[in-house]
């Protein structure tokens, strides 16, 4: 089973200014973004025991203030979040269908494009990390170079002692090409040591016909520990060499399904930290998740951040 050198966390990627519907023609502004909603649950859950740090990049306007004032505020290391003097924050709308949703971006211009182009910062920020967590947003914003100073720093940072966790969450319209995805991941995952997939992703992109297709490809890229995601199916888990499929219970009151894949890494990654079993963070996953759901936006409130052993 992995082992990590401490329980100091550091997520990569982009955090945009989210309008979550809360009534007929009513939406409350927040902040959201799929790193960004993991390393925020995961300082909720390990306030007191280690620090969660962000790495983006936002504007210098009153939104990208007020942004870094409430991630502070809740507990987040905002010490990597580098300033834009030209471009602001990304933005989003949900849109509600009963309870499933969909996505309106207005995000080309982000700043979080330019992210990982100082290969100092990078560096600086991931020294001393037990766990770095990225996502294929985080890859697909990015340019190609760029694309390649990130990877160099995670390489750096694995040599020393880091475990590095990746979410694939496939966006085709972040990419130019399908082919560009197919060329891109392969590389992420030579340095990926824990992947938190969603099969209808993977199956979309490469095929796999089931989560244990998944977990077979990803075991084969080198990858030590997989948990796949299957929405209200159940979570498939490769560690050790073992397989296992966890049913995912069935949540009362869900309003809103935003964030629930972001919810799970959360709750599974800071189980792993506290040094639980792949399975037990399965089910701290699921525990995040479902709380998720059951709030409009892809962040459950503080206080409903579930407490972890």
């Amino acid at each position: 089973m992995l082992d990590f050198r401490n329980l100091n966390s550091v997520a990569v990627g982009e955090a945009m200014v989210e309008l979550a519907p809360v009534g007929e023609g009513q939406y409350r502004r927040g902040f959201a973004g799929d790193t960004f909603n993991t390393a925020w649950h995961m300082a909720q859950a390990m306030t007191g025991r280690a620090s969660a740090s962000f790495v983006t990049r936002v504007g210098t306007d009153r939104i990208s203030d007020a942004f870094v004032t409430e991630l502070k505020a809740d507990g987040l290391n905002v010490s990597f979040i580098s300033r834009d003097p030209v471009r602001g924050m990304g933005l989003y709308m949900i849109h509600l269908d009963g309870v499933e949703r969909s996505f309106h971006y207005w995000r080309d211009t982000s700043a979080a494009r330019g992210l990982a182009a100082d290969a100092g910062a990078l560096a600086q920020a991931f020294a001393g990390a037990g766990l770095i967590h990225l996502s294929g947003i985080t890859l697909a914003i990015l340019p190609a170079a760029d694309r390649q100073t990130l990877f160099a720093a995670l390489a750096q940072a694995r040599a020393d002692g880091a475990r590095v966790s990746f979410d694939p969450n496939n966006r085709p319209r972040l990419w130019s090409s399908l082919d560009e995805v197919r060329q891109v991941i392969p590389q992420v995952l030579a340095l990926t040591d824990i992947a938190l997939p969603s099969h209808d992703d993977e199956a979309a992109v490469w095929g796999d016909a089931d989560p244990l297709a998944t977990i077979a490809r990803l075991a084969a890229a080198g990858v030590a520990e997989v948990a796949v995601k299957d929405g209200a199916g159940p979570v498939a888990v490769f560690s050790n060499g073992v397989i296992q499929t966890l049913a995912t219970p069935a949540v009362a009151g869900v309003v809103d399904t935003t964030g629930a894949g972001d919810g799970f890494n959360a709750g599974y990654l800071s189980a792993r930290l506290l040094g639980q079993t792949p399975e037990m963070a399965v089910r701290a996953g699921q525990q995040f998740s479902g709380k998720v759901i059951q709030h409009f936006g892809a962040r459950m409130p503080k206080g409903a951040v579930p407490p972890l052993a």
